[in-house]
């Protein structure tokens, strides 16, 4: 047999099976293709090196002033991985003391960063499919298990409301329209031409959760919650679902569930985050299971809310958090379509009244009048969006009347007609009528079927001491007196045309300024958003008052200045929320050093207001 061998390609000339004019424009070409990378790459980096960096932690300055110090101490040492490993062991033992050294270090560098570098705009974006990990669904499937002494538990921490949830999918369009219009900055839905303020008591109304009580703080030492994070297998990605289900399934009602059915609730209903676990910082309050039901939980879920939106517009994550229920049930019962509305009573929590069959009909009605925002605002009347009226005890705008034999509250009749508000459970009615912020005591040992009707109200003439301290309540002529009498030493006094510096402390939510020439009391109030402070001022006077005054507000910091031109609001007290008017925003970067606003406010008095328009 003849030796065939198979030619030897480390050697064999291949020219011949490859033209030598192509083979040089394939290498030229590689060539060029090469160049054409490595310069994009160059430009790529370039660019990325021509940025302002952005400030470093406090955290990364200890670091590099310590591992410079440890490795002049130990020479010894293999490098830089050791040095940075005994940073961060010497960082977990610091104090919050031994540490605000390099906080306020951070701060400063970032409030120079803030000031100087222009803000980026978020790029558009396009989103053609809501995804969200709020899932009605999944919670009501998990409970359908619950036992009987399980219901009991929830309802001993106060999240009774949520075993009446009958709405099991999100209307992904609509919440959608929703988002578009959900103003944060304001905390109000600009729908069907007006503007509705959300607050507390609207979630409250409802979700049925508590509108009262202390700030849920989810932060704090790791340590205290190490415990629980082992427990829960909690990774830094978050706590599974899945795993809390599991939990859930089982038959006992004591602490232990308690935690797993608060973790499983919050990270799938009322605080989803953009993730898929929920967030193990939700530890830091469920320490002590006892003390639960004393958290204003609605307030929480509304700050949850404001601040997942505004990271999902910022493009800081792709899904939106926060409880979108909440939004849609709203627009459910703050919008009527047709006059279904004059019939229907207000069940409380409004969650209960609406089940998959309603919503659907619902739907279908919207769509056949042309979509969303084609019906009425009537909120008001239904008791909804009147936060900003109702929120500080001792003012109580709105007159609200209650019959307490049956446990209906119709609210003003000559604008509702046959309105009622029900509550679901009327053994929580006396709370909840104590969670609207009025004085008076309901007392049901001593009613029968024809007790009297008990109304609540205030003369629009009537005012209340600013002071939260002070219990005044008087005609608006005395308010004066009584301030200069009693709180002589509380407030500012100005004159009107004449500047005025004023400074507000991290803690202080409003300053009293009275005038020198007529003793009128004015607020400079002082909200907290997510990017800064918003500041306005309203005078203090009769609710039916048409009298306004000029004002403005500086802002300075470095060669940046901030400044509002408007008018004052006549309210009959000091409100906790802003009012819906003009306000100042102004960003955390130009605080001081100590977390203090400074601020320029002159008032014009009303006969001059011809003279500042020109």
């Amino acid at each position: 047999m003849a030796d065939v061998s198979s030619p030897d390609f480390d050697r064999t000339d291949i020219s011949p099976l490859v033209n030598s004019d192509d083979d040089d424009s394939m290498s030229s070409k590689r060539k060029e293709a090469t160049s054409h990378e490595y310069e994009s790459s160059r430009r790529k980096k370039k660019k990325k090196q021509g940025g302002t960096p952005r400030p470093a932690c406090s955290w990364v300055h200890f670091s590099r002033e310590f591992i410079k110090e440890y490795s002049a101490s130990h020479p010894e040492s293999s490098g830089l991985k050791v040095a940075t490993k005994a940073a961060s062991d010497a960082w977990k033992v610091m104090t919050v003391q031994e540490k605000e050294k390099y906080t306020k270090r951070a701060r400063e560098v970032w409030d120079d960063y803030l000031s100087s570098t222009p803000p980026r705009e978020p790029k558009p974006r396009k989103q053609a499919n809501l995804v969200t990990r709020c899932s009605p669904g999944r919670l009501v499937n998990v409970m359908k298990r619950f036992t009987p002494d399980q219901k009991e538990a929830v309802r001993a921490i106060g999240f009774g409301s949520l075993l009446d949830l009958k709405c099991r999918t999100l209307r992904r369009s609509l919440c959608l329209w929703l988002l578009e219009r959900f103003n944060t900055i304001r905390r109000s839905l600009e729908i069907c031409g007006k503007r509705i303020p959300l607050s507390p008591r609207d979630v409250e109304l409802v979700m049925g959760l508590p509108a009262s009580g202390r700030d849920v703080v989810n932060s704090g030492p790791d340590d205290l919650v190490a415990g629980l994070r082992l427990k829960y297998n909690a990774s830094n990605r978050g706590i599974s679902v899945r795993f809390l289900e599991e939990q859930l399934g089982e038959p006992e009602a004591g602490d232990d569930f308690k935690r797993a059915f608060l973790l499983y609730v919050l990270g799938t209903l009322l605080c989803p985050t953009a993730r898929l676990d929920v967030s193990p910082s939700f530890l830091h309050f469920l320490t002590d299971m006892d003390s639960v039901h004393e958290y204003n939980w609605a307030k929480f879920l509304l700050d949850k809310l404001v601040r997942e939106v505004t990271r999902f517009r910022q493009g800081k994550q792709r899904a939106v958090g926060g409880c979108l229920l909440f939004l849609q049930l709203f627009y459910y019962e703050s919008v009527a379509i047709g006059g279904s509305y004059e019939l229907a009573p207000v069940v409380v929590p409004c969650l209960s009244s609406w089940t998959e069959e309603h919503i659907s009909e619902r739907e279908k009605q919207e769509k056949e009048l042309g979509g969303y925002g084609s019906g009425e605002v009537v909120c008001n009347e239904r008791g909804l969006g009147l936060s900003l009226l109702a929120e500080k005890a001792n003012v109580a705008v709105l007159p609200l009347t209650i019959r307490t034999n049956r446990a209906i509250l119709p609210l003003h009749e000559e604008n509702m007609g046959n309105e009622a508000l029900t509550y679901k459970d009327e053994n929580t009615l006396s709370s909840k009528i104590e969670g609207y912020g009025y004085n008076n005591t309901l007392d049901f040992s001593n009613m029968n079927d024809h007790s009297d009707i008990i109304t609540y109200g205030q003369s629009q003439s009537q005012s209340t001491c600013p002071l939260p301290s002070c219990n005044f309540i008087g005609l608006y002529e005395h308010l004066s007196d009584h301030f200069t009498t009693e709180h002589w030493d509380s407030g500012h006094r100005f004159q009107y045309n004449c500047p005025l510096p004023v400074s507000l402390g991290m803690d202080e939510t409003f300053l009293v300024l009275q005038a020198e020439e007529d003793g009128l009391l004015f607020l400079l109030n002082k909200g907290t958003e997510n990017i800064g402070h918003t500041v306005m001022v309203t005078c203090i006077g009769p609710s039916n008052s048409n009298e306004h005054f000029f004002y403005y507000l500086v802002s300075e910091r470095g060669n940046s200045s901030l400044k509002l031109k408007s008018y004052t609001q006549t309210l009959p007290g000091r409100v906790d929320a802003i009012p819906p008017s003009d306000f100042l925003l102004v960003p955390f970067g130009f605080l001081n050093s100590c977390g203090e606003l400074n601020l320029e406010v002159c008032i014009w008095n009303s006969s001059d207001l011809v003279g500042v328009r020109s």
